[in-house]
């Protein structure tokens, strides 16, 4: 046994107390020393611990399973997880293309996750002016419901939201649109 005993524990309080994962995420990530190592490399690259603690629990645990491999015949590096799960953080693709869309892509092919993304036409845009243009054009298509708005019938709110996707085709950062829209109904 080359396993020195102190160390899942040491990670295990590190995980729970550094990063703010829950006990029973922390066990699994801390118990098994390869998997270990490969989630200290991917929060190496990403400061986005819970993300990078869900994707290891998630996508990798179950594409490791169904394989019937363990994570040293993993193909895709710590740092491409890293790179796939900031794509996400910094809002250029949604959650839903990264482990449906990305991650399988990133098993078969030697790309950043960027440029799969890009390949695949799943970047978002978060160019706040044209998201801006959007959030009038969309606006502009219902000014009774933007009165109804500034009456205070703030449920209108999804209907804006909907015809902005619409326009955008899916394409931005819902975050940043719902922002711009509210802001755009305070003017």
């Amino acid at each position: 046994e080359k396993l020195v005993p102190a160390l899942p524990y040491e990670r295990l309080m590190k995980y729970t107390q550094e990063l703010g994962l829950t006990e029973y995420d922390a066990k699994i990530l801390a118990d098994e020393r390869d998997f270990s190592e490969y989630f200290e490399a991917v929060i190496a690259n990403t400061s986005a611990y819970k993300k990078a603690a869900n994707w290891m629990l998630g996508e990798v645990k179950s594409y490791l399973n169904q394989k019937g491999i363990d994570i040293t015949s993993f193909n895709v590096s710590p740092e491409r997880i890293a790179a796939l799960i900031n794509l996400v953080e910094e809002g250029k693709v949604n959650q839903t293309s990264a482990s449906t869309k990305i991650f399988p892509e990133l098993l078969n092919s030697e790309d950043t996750p960027e440029a799969i993304a890009q390949k695949l036409n799943l970047i978002q845009d978060s160019n706040d002016d044209e998201i801006e243009a959007l959030a009038r054009e969309a606006l502009g298509k219902y000014p009774d419901k933007v009165a109804e708005y500034k009456a205070g019938k703030k449920g209108v709110l999804g209907l804006f939201m909907g015809e902005f996707m619409k326009l955008a085709k899916g394409k931005a950062d819902p975050k940043t649109a719902n922002q711009i829209i509210q802001k755009l109904l305070n003017e």
